[in-house]
């Protein structure tokens, strides 16, 4: 999809751009595939704040993805294209030929009239879902499942694939859009291509406005505080901190968080970073 520029009538439309709504063939959900979605605003379970700057925006109602594709060899028609809130990727809507209704996600040459089928003996075309062993090497591929039937949880945000670039006894190994090599177990399955809209992160949300659309509330900084507030907080006049910055409750932040014996990094072949292999 194409950037949608806007007249600068006012101060927020001046930088604003969005993307146009040209693939999106239907504006209304399917009403058997919606589920409910409860905002909790940050809290837990507990009713404590764990994830603050969260509130507000506009009502949502949850689509039912199918992240596990598995109607095995039945085909589906792609009937329509549509817009979901609470993703950056678009889905789309396949009419089984057993009557049955399900979303996927939209890959980037997925169009309406196309059909995509899952299994063990499928061709390797865009949209179609087998494993990963039989995935030809540099095959670009999404919504990629850590365990056998649990589920794509691996590039499923809009724009996002994963290379793949080797394959041993057990394993396959992939490329993340990171850098990162990781490897799955060859009886994961994924989907053949790139997940669309790769403009999305072109846009421009051009107000603060839009922001609050989306349920994220104002960031203050903590220089900006009292001290009571924030360990950066006061000073006479303005200062910069004078220390790496904090959470409120003095908790260094940026540092790295993943714990040095996580399981899943004798997984990782090559990191993220400097190219170096995880122990």
């Amino acid at each position: 999809m194409a950037l949608k520029k806007f007249k600068p009538i006012t101060a927020g439309q001046r930088f604003r751009s969005t993307l146009d709504s040209s693939e999106i063939t239907r504006s209304t959900p399917e009403p058997s595939l919606l589920g409910p979605w409860k905002r909790t605003g940050g809290r837990n379970h507990k009713g404590r704040m764990t994830v603050r700057r969260r509130g507000g925006g506009h009502k949502r109602r949850y689509r039912i993805i199918d992240f596990r594709r598995d109607k095995v060899d039945i085909p589906g028609r792609v009937a329509e294209i549509e817009y979901d809130p609470n993703r950056t990727a678009n889905i789309a809507l396949i009419h089984y030929a057993d009557g049955e209704k399900r979303y996927i996600l939209q890959t980037r040459n997925m169009k309406v009239g196309d059909v995509v089928i899952s299994g063990p003996e499928v061709d390797i075309q865009e949209g179609n879902t087998t494993t990963l062993d039989r995935m030809p090497l540099g095959t670009t591929v999404h919504n990629v499942e850590l365990k056998p039937g649990k589920g794509g949880q691996i590039a499923r945000s809009a724009g996002a694939g994963v290379q793949v670039v080797a394959r041993e006894e057990r394993y396959v190994s992939l490329r993340m859009p990171s850098t990162e090599i990781r490897r799955v177990l060859k009886q994961c399955t994924a989907t053949v291509g790139q997940v669309g809209n790769v403009d999305h992160e072109l846009r421009t949300l051009g107000k603060a406005g839009a922001n609050r659309w989306r349920g994220r509330r104002p960031k203050v900084r903590g220089v900006a505080m009292n001290p009571v507030d924030h360990p950066l907080g006061g000073g006479e006049g303005r200062t910069s901190g004078g220390r790496p910055p904090t959470s409120p409750w003095g908790k260094r932040e940026g540092i790295k968080t993943r714990k040095r014996k996580k399981k899943s990094n004798k997984m990782i072949v090559r990191g993220r970073r400097r190219g170096k292999a995880t122990k």
